[in-house]
Protein backbone atom coordinates (compact mmCIF):
# COMPACT_ATOMS: atom_id res chain seq x y z
CA UNK A 1 0.00 0.00 0.00
CA UNK A 2 3.08 2.21 0.75
CA UNK A 3 4.21 1.68 -2.94
CA UNK A 4 0.59 3.15 -4.12
CA UNK A 5 0.73 6.11 -2.35
CA UNK A 6 4.15 6.84 -2.88
CA UNK A 7 3.58 6.52 -6.40
CA UNK A 8 0.15 8.51 -6.56
CA UNK A 9 1.35 11.21 -4.66
CA UNK A 10 4.34 11.43 -7.43
CA UNK A 11 1.73 11.66 -9.73
CA UNK A 12 -0.46 13.96 -9.17
CA UNK A 13 1.96 16.44 -7.45
CA UNK A 14 2.86 16.60 -11.23
CA UNK A 15 1.10 19.65 -12.90
CA UNK A 16 1.23 18.19 -16.32
CA UNK A 17 -0.67 15.29 -15.23
CA UNK A 18 -3.80 17.42 -14.87
CA UNK A 19 -3.55 18.91 -17.60
CA UNK A 20 -3.15 15.93 -19.59
CA UNK A 21 -5.85 14.57 -17.99
CA UNK A 22 -7.99 17.84 -19.48
CA UNK A 23 -6.54 16.67 -22.74
CA UNK A 24 -7.65 13.19 -22.27
CA UNK A 25 -11.38 13.67 -21.88
CA UNK A 26 -11.79 17.24 -23.77
CA UNK A 27 -9.92 15.26 -26.73
CA UNK A 28 -11.49 12.27 -26.87
CA UNK A 29 -15.21 14.50 -26.99
CA UNK A 30 -14.44 16.91 -29.20
CA UNK A 31 -13.05 14.77 -32.04
CA UNK A 32 -16.11 12.57 -31.41
CA UNK A 33 -18.13 15.61 -31.95
CA UNK A 34 -16.31 16.45 -35.40
CA UNK A 35 -16.89 13.29 -36.48
CA UNK A 36 -20.81 12.55 -36.28
CA UNK A 37 -21.62 16.62 -37.23
CA UNK A 38 -20.84 15.53 -40.77
CA UNK A 39 -23.86 13.06 -40.26
CA UNK A 40 -26.20 13.75 -43.18
CA UNK A 41 -29.78 11.26 -43.40
CA UNK A 42 -30.25 12.11 -47.31
CA UNK A 43 -26.76 10.68 -47.50
CA UNK A 44 -27.73 7.41 -45.76
CA UNK A 45 -29.03 4.60 -47.66
CA UNK A 46 -31.87 2.16 -46.73
CA UNK A 47 -30.91 0.01 -43.92
CA UNK A 48 -29.24 3.00 -43.34
CA UNK A 49 -25.88 1.19 -41.51
CA UNK A 50 -24.00 4.31 -40.03
CA UNK A 51 -22.30 3.56 -36.55
CA UNK A 52 -22.93 6.15 -34.88
CA UNK A 53 -21.62 4.42 -31.35
CA UNK A 54 -18.11 3.90 -33.33
CA UNK A 55 -19.02 7.82 -34.60
CA UNK A 56 -18.78 9.17 -31.65
CA UNK A 57 -16.56 7.09 -29.78
CA UNK A 58 -13.76 8.25 -33.13
CA UNK A 59 -12.21 10.63 -30.51
CA UNK A 60 -10.39 7.96 -28.34
CA UNK A 61 -7.88 8.32 -31.34
CA UNK A 62 -6.97 11.59 -30.01
CA UNK A 63 -7.45 10.60 -26.08
CA UNK A 64 -4.77 8.19 -27.10
CA UNK A 65 -2.03 10.86 -27.75
CA UNK A 66 -2.55 12.40 -24.13
CA UNK A 67 -2.49 8.71 -22.24
CA UNK A 68 0.56 8.17 -23.87
CA UNK A 69 2.63 11.32 -22.92
CA UNK A 70 0.94 11.13 -19.39
CA UNK A 71 1.85 7.00 -19.13
CA UNK A 72 5.90 8.25 -20.71
CA UNK A 73 6.24 11.02 -18.49
CA UNK A 74 4.98 9.20 -15.40
CA UNK A 75 7.98 6.66 -16.22
CA UNK A 76 10.61 8.70 -18.29
CA UNK A 77 10.06 12.02 -16.42
CA UNK A 78 11.61 10.11 -13.73
CA UNK A 79 14.90 10.00 -15.27
CA UNK A 80 15.13 12.96 -16.76
CA UNK A 81 14.70 14.80 -12.99
CA UNK A 82 16.98 12.19 -11.36
CA UNK A 83 13.98 10.91 -9.40
CA UNK A 84 14.16 7.26 -9.83
CA UNK A 85 17.42 7.57 -8.21
CA UNK A 86 15.83 8.33 -4.62
CA UNK A 87 12.69 5.78 -6.01
CA UNK A 88 15.27 3.13 -6.05
CA UNK A 89 17.22 3.61 -2.50
CA UNK A 90 13.60 3.99 -1.33
CA UNK A 91 12.18 1.39 -2.91
CA UNK A 92 15.49 -1.68 -3.08
CA UNK A 93 12.89 -4.35 -4.18
CA UNK A 94 12.44 -2.82 -7.94
CA UNK A 95 9.69 -5.13 -9.44
CA UNK A 96 6.76 -4.13 -7.11
CA UNK A 97 8.18 -0.54 -7.16
CA UNK A 98 7.56 -0.66 -11.28
CA UNK A 99 4.35 -2.70 -10.66
CA UNK A 100 2.92 0.02 -7.92
CA UNK A 101 3.82 2.94 -10.69
CA UNK A 102 1.64 0.63 -13.71
CA UNK A 103 -1.22 -0.14 -11.06
CA UNK A 104 -1.12 4.05 -10.10
CA UNK A 105 -1.30 4.90 -13.58
CA UNK A 106 -3.71 2.02 -15.18
CA UNK A 107 -6.23 3.28 -12.48
CA UNK A 108 -6.52 6.85 -13.29
CA UNK A 109 -6.16 5.97 -16.94
CA UNK A 110 -9.51 4.03 -16.48
CA UNK A 111 -11.03 6.69 -14.40
CA UNK A 112 -10.24 9.50 -16.95
CA UNK A 113 -10.99 7.20 -20.13
CA UNK A 114 -14.16 6.58 -18.49
CA UNK A 115 -15.47 10.41 -18.06
CA UNK A 116 -13.75 10.79 -21.63
CA UNK A 117 -15.83 8.20 -23.16
CA UNK A 118 -18.68 9.14 -21.42
CA UNK A 119 -18.33 12.52 -22.38
CA UNK A 120 -18.04 11.56 -25.85
CA UNK A 121 -21.12 9.65 -25.74
CA UNK A 122 -23.25 12.55 -24.26
CA UNK A 123 -21.88 14.65 -26.47
CA UNK A 124 -22.09 12.20 -29.63
CA UNK A 125 -26.02 11.26 -29.13
CA UNK A 126 -26.56 15.17 -28.88
CA UNK A 127 -25.31 15.16 -32.43
CA UNK A 128 -26.26 12.73 -34.15
CA UNK A 129 -29.89 13.42 -32.80
CA UNK A 130 -29.58 16.99 -34.30
CA UNK A 131 -28.78 15.25 -37.48
CA UNK A 132 -31.70 12.79 -37.40
CA UNK A 133 -29.83 9.60 -36.13
CA UNK A 134 -30.76 7.18 -33.37
CA UNK A 135 -28.35 8.16 -30.64
CA UNK A 136 -26.26 5.84 -29.04
CA UNK A 137 -27.46 4.16 -25.90
CA UNK A 138 -25.79 1.82 -23.22
CA UNK A 139 -28.96 0.17 -22.80
CA UNK A 140 -27.96 -1.74 -25.91
CA UNK A 141 -25.09 -4.75 -25.27
CA UNK A 142 -22.63 -3.63 -28.38
CA UNK A 143 -22.69 -0.01 -27.01
CA UNK A 144 -21.65 -1.13 -23.88
CA UNK A 145 -19.10 -3.63 -25.09
CA UNK A 146 -17.90 -0.23 -27.26
CA UNK A 147 -17.95 2.45 -24.22
CA UNK A 148 -16.19 -0.46 -22.24
CA UNK A 149 -14.01 -1.63 -24.82
CA UNK A 150 -12.58 1.95 -25.47
CA UNK A 151 -12.11 2.43 -21.85
CA UNK A 152 -10.09 -0.69 -21.74
CA UNK A 153 -8.35 0.22 -24.63
CA UNK A 154 -6.89 3.55 -22.92
CA UNK A 155 -5.52 1.70 -19.92
CA UNK A 156 -3.65 -0.73 -22.49
CA UNK A 157 -2.56 2.15 -24.13
CA UNK A 158 -1.10 3.86 -21.25
CA UNK A 159 0.70 0.12 -20.25
CA UNK A 160 2.34 -0.01 -23.51
CA UNK A 161 3.58 3.26 -23.32
CA UNK A 162 4.90 3.18 -20.41
CA UNK A 163 6.73 -0.07 -20.85
CA UNK A 164 7.95 1.95 -23.86
CA UNK A 165 9.42 4.16 -21.43
CA UNK A 166 11.14 1.63 -19.35
CA UNK A 167 13.42 0.76 -22.06
CA UNK A 168 13.95 4.05 -23.70
CA UNK A 169 14.09 6.07 -20.67
CA UNK A 170 14.14 9.33 -22.84
CA UNK A 171 10.96 10.93 -22.82
CA UNK A 172 11.13 12.33 -26.59
CA UNK A 173 12.40 8.80 -27.77
CA UNK A 174 9.69 6.89 -25.79
CA UNK A 175 6.69 8.85 -27.18
CA UNK A 176 7.78 9.19 -30.76
CA UNK A 177 8.33 4.97 -30.61
CA UNK A 178 4.65 4.75 -28.77
CA UNK A 179 3.57 7.39 -31.89
CA UNK A 180 5.30 5.30 -34.44
CA UNK A 181 4.17 1.83 -33.53
CA UNK A 182 0.17 2.98 -33.02
CA UNK A 183 0.26 5.24 -36.29
CA UNK A 184 2.13 3.60 -38.66
CA UNK A 185 0.54 0.67 -39.74
CA UNK A 186 -2.69 2.93 -40.41
CA UNK A 187 -0.89 5.16 -42.92
CA UNK A 188 0.54 1.88 -44.72
CA UNK A 189 -2.55 0.52 -44.93
CA UNK A 190 -3.32 3.59 -46.33
CA UNK A 191 -0.61 3.50 -49.00
CA UNK A 192 -0.34 0.25 -49.75
CA UNK A 193 -2.76 -1.68 -53.15
CA UNK A 194 -2.86 -5.02 -51.97
CA UNK A 195 -6.47 -5.97 -49.70
CA UNK A 196 -4.40 -8.68 -48.41
CA UNK A 197 -2.41 -6.58 -46.54
CA UNK A 198 -4.34 -3.99 -45.60
CA UNK A 199 -6.67 -6.68 -43.97
CA UNK A 200 -3.05 -7.90 -42.40
CA UNK A 201 -2.16 -4.29 -41.52
CA UNK A 202 -5.94 -3.97 -39.97
CA UNK A 203 -6.13 -6.94 -38.31
CA UNK A 204 -2.63 -6.99 -36.58
CA UNK A 205 -1.37 -3.54 -35.88
CA UNK A 206 -2.31 -2.66 -31.95
CA UNK A 207 -4.56 -0.04 -32.84
CA UNK A 208 -6.59 -0.98 -35.90
CA UNK A 209 -6.68 -4.29 -33.74
CA UNK A 210 -7.79 -2.74 -30.68
CA UNK A 211 -10.33 -0.11 -31.98
CA UNK A 212 -12.07 -3.11 -33.26
CA UNK A 213 -13.95 -3.21 -30.17
CA UNK A 214 -16.10 0.24 -31.09
CA UNK A 215 -17.69 -1.72 -33.88
CA UNK A 216 -21.47 -1.83 -33.00
CA UNK A 217 -22.70 -2.87 -36.81
CA UNK A 218 -20.99 -1.84 -40.23
CA UNK A 219 -22.03 -2.22 -43.91
CA UNK A 220 -18.90 -4.99 -43.83
CA UNK A 221 -17.51 -7.04 -41.42
CA UNK A 222 -14.55 -5.85 -39.71
CA UNK A 223 -11.16 -7.12 -39.71
CA UNK A 224 -11.09 -8.64 -36.55
CA UNK A 225 -13.68 -9.59 -33.90
CA UNK A 226 -14.32 -6.61 -31.24
CA UNK A 227 -12.52 -8.41 -28.48
CA UNK A 228 -9.66 -10.46 -30.35
CA UNK A 229 -8.66 -7.11 -31.71
CA UNK A 230 -8.68 -6.00 -27.93
CA UNK A 231 -6.46 -8.85 -27.07
CA UNK A 232 -4.05 -8.83 -30.04
CA UNK A 233 -3.25 -4.83 -28.46
CA UNK A 234 -3.30 -6.54 -24.66
CA UNK A 235 -0.41 -8.95 -26.10
CA UNK A 236 1.54 -6.21 -27.75
CA UNK A 237 1.48 -4.62 -24.01
CA UNK A 238 2.26 -8.26 -22.35
CA UNK A 239 5.49 -8.47 -24.69
CA UNK A 240 6.73 -5.34 -24.44
CA UNK A 241 6.00 -5.40 -20.25
CA UNK A 242 7.76 -8.89 -20.11
CA UNK A 243 10.94 -6.85 -21.75
CA UNK A 244 10.39 -3.62 -19.30
CA UNK A 245 10.27 -5.10 -16.13
CA UNK A 246 13.38 -7.57 -16.11
CA UNK A 247 15.32 -4.42 -17.68
CA UNK A 248 14.01 -2.12 -15.04
CA UNK A 249 15.00 -4.82 -12.51
CA UNK A 250 18.64 -5.59 -13.95
CA UNK A 251 19.60 -2.51 -15.20
CA UNK A 252 21.67 0.87 -13.51
CA UNK A 253 19.97 3.54 -13.11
Amino acid sequence: MSILLAEWTKLRTVASTYWLLVAVVAGTAALGVLATVGLDRRHCGEPCLVDTTQLSLFGVRLGQVAVAVLAVLAVAGEYGTGMIRTTVVALPRRAPALLGKLAVLTATVLVAGSAAVGAALLAGSVVVRWRGFPAPSLADEPARRAAAGSVLYLALIALLAAGVAVIVRDTGAAVGAVLAVLFTAPLLAVIVASPVWQHRLHRWAPMDAGLAVQVTHAAAPPDIGPWAGLAVLAGYCVAVLAVAVPVFVRRDV
